[in-house]
């Protein structure tokens, strides 16, 4: 009889298991998978925590212990064990069936399983305070420094419930993955790991098996199929493990979108004894060589994804947590979110090392639309004890989440954690550790020996930025990973073409979320950029005054909060654009770029492109246009034509210099020839990039539909006209057509579609036109007329 699952999602209930502001004898309704914050919600008994500054009102939630109950039902004896499964417990629980105390658990990211043969009645999972648990480790292990206050590194849990500087702190508590009964007779499927490589046009899977027995008198039969392709192996009655290859003839390859096709395998593994089915895993694979080129070169050393032997510079987003509660994001919003990347032309997706190993739904979307995926082991910006009680529980997470993952042929790097050597080098950790552990076996170590053990099929990285030896400085530019910080924390964005870094894993500009997101946020009447409420969801550092200096340095006080959202904006999309075409233009010197973030896990001031209700910022389409495979870029003498197309790009270049009335002084027909995945240099001749006032001139490269600006000082110095156009709105089925004719010039045009309606979309983003040109928004969701538009159609032009 093959192996049965029970879904245990229906029954629960959760209250207090400590003091609380609840009433007493509180007990409400569970959602499993959820947590105690979203329970809670459900039942009316608190605040949204997303809105206003609730999320103060709530500290109490996540320093309660908290008790689930519901009862495992009276089961007939038809198998030899049932086994009581966890997928996620989130993080410190004691199970119990009745008086029995089944296990405790210590670890959100990790699955549990036990015995409950037999067993029926009241189920309750326990659940202590995080707080707790991380206080008690940290008496235990000694005290070890981070970049916060709260002590995230001492419990095997989401970092960033502890709070980060994009994310509100909700410590949370529960059952937050898939719970169920297994019921099993004679043999199990306990772990598979499937090792893929191809070579010579033959895909190959060497199949890795564990089974559990609940006797050891039989053999038992394995059937492995991967697409049209089946062997037949035995397990001795002896053993709990087998190797099984499979050979794939002509097998069509994976590769990351814009690369190629994203052919997909069924790989089905078959459990069996005398012919009788037992138990079945099923899998997607695909066929992919990946490798991490890092060798030396004139330029220092270098660090290049190589797929299926094509080098790649990555076009990355880096990827935290989509919600504060994650068992809210539901395989369709990981696929609306992913869909988002891939439609901004994407290519990577890097998992940050303070969220979680995401659900299968993640790594699905990402292998379907092509989309690589580097991950990172869960550690960041903190010393971690390498002691018990934490080096077993990573140990076994790592392991567990390696063999998970392994199938996915999206993911192409394992990575040691997030920004941890280098705090140790420049943070003054070294001194505060005073010869203390704090994580360097695991990066140099442990993990590194969990990957070649488990999957070698994969390059590890110890950490990011990581520039390959402690001979050299972690974070050195010329060597390995670099995160570029300096510029938002300290500098203006031009500050990122001073110089290449090899691969630039993070880097970032803050903008505000969408306008409709902010309204429903926050309560207040009449916002400001230095409103209470707004500057609770501000939870970097200085964050609010990096705004106003980044606004500083090119426009004069904005007039109104509605030209602070508007110039916020625009300043982040400007200074990520100038990292990417510098950065780019470089290829292959630098081989990526990963902009910090894509997502937000709540209504918040951040570094992403997508807010926390899943609106777009002005910021995601203008990565839409610089991860465009054929960008032009434009710097003081010269224009880079970059091509990373799989076919040639050959053409002209059109650049003028022109006045701000519109008149051109000066222009150039430049012929260019740029190779498939190449990047082409064109010196501008002298009389065309030389101007004569720069407070009255601009620059424009044009070629097959694409263009490049440059403007040479701050807009407050250049004689900007006020801004006349001519708009009309022409109805479709799904909204209208906006069509904006503009009789002067008009710089950074953006129609926020949200400020018409909260549902309402636009297709275009930033875009600036010269006199006379004619450019159309489509609008989804909102179909009024042109006089409608006013404060939703915004330039930086002065008014």
């Amino acid at each position: 009889m093959v192996s049965l699952l029970i879904p245990l999602d229906a029954g629960w209930t959760v209250r207090p298991d400590s003091p609380s502001p609840l009433p007493d004898e509180t007990v409400v309704a569970a959602q499993v998978p959820g947590c105690v914050h979203t329970d809670l919600l459900a039942a009316g008994l608190i605040p949204d925590p997303f809105l206003d500054d609730n999320e103060s009102k709530l500290a109490w939630v996540g320093r309660t212990d908290w008790l689930y109950q519901t009862r495992l039902p009276a089961l007939d004896d038809a198998y030899e064990r049932t086994d009581l499964v966890f997928d996620g417990l989130d993080t410190v629980a004691e199970v119990r069936v009745g008086d029995r105390v089944l296990g405790r658990t210590r670890n959100m990211h990790r699955s549990y399983r036990f015995d409950v043969t037999g067993a029926a009645g009241p189920l309750s999972v326990r659940f202590t305070s995080a707080y707790t648990e991380a206080e008690t480790v940290r008496k235990e292990v000694g005290d070890r420094p981070t970049t916060y206050t709260e002590p995230f590194n001492f419990v095997r849990k989401m970092a960033c419930s502890f709070g980060w500087d994009w994310g509100p702190t909700l410590v949370t508590a529960g059952v937050w993955r898939q719970a169920r009964l297994e019921r099993w007779n004679t043999a199990r499927i306990a772990r598979v790991r499937p090792l893929v490589t191809v070579g010579d046009g033959v895909g190959r899977v060497e199949l890795r098996l564990e089974v559990a027995r609940t006797s050891r008198d039989r053999p038992l039969e394995v059937l492995v199929q991967v697409g049209e392709v089946s062997v037949r192996a035995e397990i001795p009655p002896d053993r709990t493990e087998a190797v099984v290859v499979v050979e794939v003839p002509r097998a069509a390859l994976w590769w990351p979108r814009g690369y190629g096709g994203q052919t997909l395998y069924d790989c089905v593994v078959v459990l069996s004894a005398g012919g009788r089915e037992l138990d079945r895993w099923q899998r997607r694979l695909g066929f992919r060589t990946v490798e991490l080129d890092t060798r030396a070169d004139a330029h220092g050393s270098g660090f290049t994804l190589v797929v299926n032997g094509e080098r790649i510079f990555t076009r990355g987003v880096n990827w935290i947590p989509d919600d504060v509660f994650p068992s809210r994001v539901t395989p369709g919003r990981y696929r609306r979110r992913l869909a988002q990347a891939a439609e901004a032309n994407v290519d990577l997706i890097r998992v940050w090392g303070g969220g979680i190993y995401e659900d299968e739904a993640f790594y699905d979307a990402c292998d379907e639309l092509g989309l690589l995926v580097w991950q990172d082991f869960l550690f960041a910006c903190g010393a971690y004890s390498e002691e018990e009680p934490l080096r077993g529980e990573i140990d076994a997470e790592a392991r567990e989440n390696v063999a998970r993952l392994m199938p996915h042929p999206s993911l192409v790097l394992w990575n040691g954690n997030n920004e941890n050597l280098w705090g140790f080098r420049d943070w003054g950790w070294e001194e505060q550790l005073a010869g203390a552990s704090w994580g360097e076996g695991y990066y140099l170590g442990l993990l590194p020996r969990i990957v070649a053990d488990t999957d070698p099929t994969r390059p590890y990285w110890p950490g990011s930025p990581w520039s390959g030896s402690w001979s050299r400085h972690p974070n050195d530019p010329a060597h390995g990973t670099t995160h570029s910080w300096t510029v938002w924390n300290e500098t203006g964005y031009a500050g990122y073409t001073l110089d290449v870094p090899r691969f630039v894993a993070e880097f970032g500009w803050q903008a505000p979320a969408a306008w409709a997101t902010l309204r429903r946020a926050l309560s207040e009447a009449e916002l400001s950029a230095d409103s209470p409420l707004l500057n609770h969801h501000q939870k970097a550092a200085d964050g609010a005054g990096k705004l106003a200096r980044g606004l500083a340095g090119h426009f004069g006080p904005p007039a109104s909060f509605d030209d602070w959202h508007h110039l916020t904006q625009v300043v982040q999309a400007r200074a990520i654009a100038t990292g990417i075409e510098h950065w780019r233009a470089n290829w292959p010197v630098c081989a990526g770029t990963i902009v910090w973030q894509l997502n937000d896990c709540w209504p918040v001031i951040s570094w992403s492109a997508v807010d926390g209700d899943g609106r777009l910022k002005p910021l995601y389409f203008e990565l839409r246009r610089l991860y465009a495979d054929r960008l032009l870029t434009l710097r003081e003498d010269r224009a880079a034509v970059i091509n990373q197309a799989a076919t040639p790009w050959e053409g002209s270049l059109r650049v003028r210099r022109m006045r701000v009335d519109g008149a051109v002084l000066a222009e150039a027909e430049l012929p260019f020839h740029a190779a498939a995945r190449s990047v082409a240099t064109l010196e501008l001749p002298a009389a065309l990039a030389t101007a004569a006032d720069v407070t009255r001139e601009f620059w424009i490269a044009e070629s097959d539909g694409l263009r490049a600006s440059r403007f040479a000082c701050p807009d407050r110095d250049f004689a900007c006209p006020p801004p006349l156009m001519d708009v009309e709105t022409h109805p479709t089925a799904t909204g209208c057509q906006v069509t904006i004719t503009a009789r002067t010039l008009i710089r950074e045009l953006y129609l926020h579609a949200d400020r018409l309606h909260p549902a309402a979309t636009a297709d275009q983003g930033l875009t600036t036109l010269l006199p006379g040109e004619r450019h159309t928004i489509a609008v989804y969701g909102w179909a009024g007329e042109a006089d409608q538009l006013d404060g939703a159609l915004r330039c930086v032009n002065p008014a």
